[in-house]
């Protein structure tokens, strides 16, 4: 009878690393597939590729294992996703909102603010759909896609097909931006006065969902269009810690005016450690060598996260929550295409 724990410890231990060499396997055969110049050059990055490749494999392959590695699964979408947040940090430094300059800040703090609210009002009271699968879909869209719908998650403690839904939103809208921006340069943009390749690259990194397709549409126009987009895109994504701090604030608020039992502010740790890596960052103490392996790295633990989500996501689940998330995403790029565009040339005609 002294023996059974230790069986079961190793049992564990088993799923444990099953699970994990599962969801590496899967991040870097996307990763791989993701270099080819034929994915690349369709913005589908690693992350997008993880989650489509885990979510098939857990729909077919992955129940047959399940018991064999969840306990791996669940510690790659769990703690490898903060992680992976933290580690984010290294690709930006505080230099670059210097470079953005003020207009760029106020326009990504108004789109984020503006895109975020209109997602909460219009998810929950216009088109009925419930409000943690609302929010994770305002916060992919008004942040960094993918990447910011998984840090929001555990915040507002989302359900794993609520996420797969604001996952497959953001991707979708996100990739067909890819091929609107370029076709708005060329045939609407450049018919505004004052509009320069640089400030299409800040409208570009103020709207568009992911890191991956601001590059994308930012490189089918110019080099500086690319740069300034990145910048810009960079900035919206080190909002992502304060946005998750008053997220968690509004949420222990909202329970307690409701007249529930006072719910604890959930401190999105993870994310302030995100800024002090970035803030480490910004003194550029490491070699650049040792920061591209540390990105590099940063990419994996992400897209191993990723495909964790994907094989606890059941289709039947997506196909519960119907058409109306997509309609939300849709309304949402609209509004940023549209919407972002006039707040872009409202700040920059005011502090002109």
């Amino acid at each position: 009878m002294t023996d059974i724990p230790l069986f079961q410890h190793s049992d564990t231990a088993r799923r444990f690393i099953f699970g994990i060499l599962l969801t590496a396997a899967i991040a870097l055969g996307t990763a791989w597939l993701g270099s080819q110049p034929v994915i690349s050059g369709l913005g589908l990055g690693a992350l997008t590729l993880a989650i489509i490749v885990g979510t098939a494999l857990g729909n077919t392959i992955f129940p047959l294992i399940h018991s064999q590695c969840d306990e791996g699964v669940q510690f790659a979408r769990q703690k490898l996703l903060r992680l992976g947040i933290i580690l984010y940090g290294f690709r930006l430094t505080f230099q670059q909102v210097m470079d953005v300059g003020l207009s760029g800040v106020l326009v990504d703090m108004v789109v984020l603010t503006s895109t975020f609210l209109i997602a909460s009002y219009m998810g929950s009271r216009l088109l009925g759909i419930d409000r943690q699968t609302a929010w994770l879909i305002g916060a992919g869209s008004s942040i960094c896609g993918a990447a910011a719908v998984l840090a929001t998650a555990p915040v507002i403690k989302a359900e794993s097909s609520k996420v797969a839904v604001a996952v497959a939103t953001v991707v979708i809208f996100g990739t067909a931006g890819i091929f609107l921006y370029p076709w708005i340069w060329h045939h609407v943009a450049t018919l505004i006065p004052g509009m320069s390749a640089t400030r299409f690259g800040i409208y570009t990194g103020s709207t568009l969902h992911e890191v991956a397709q601001v590059v994308a549409a930012g490189h089918a126009v110019s080099p500086e269009t690319e740069s300034a987009a990145v910048i810009a895109k960079m900035l919206r994504v080190m909002m992502l810690a304060p946005f998750l701090l008053v997220l968690s604030v509004c949420i222990s608020r909202r329970a307690s005016e409701s007249g529930a039992s006072k719910q604890r502010i959930v401190f999105p740790w993870f994310a302030l450690m995100f800024i002090l890596v970035a803030l480490f960052n910004s003194f550029h103490l490491l070699p650049l060598p040792l920061v591209a392996a540390i990105n590099h790295l940063d990419n994996v633990l992400l897209a191993m996260a990723m495909a964790a989500l994907g094989l606890s996501t059941r289709i039947s689940q997506l196909m519960k929550a119907g058409a109306r998330p997509f309609v939300l995403g849709l309304l949402l790029f609209i509004w940023l295409i549209v919407g972002g565009g006039a707040i872009n040339l409202l700040v920059q005609q005011t502090l002109a």
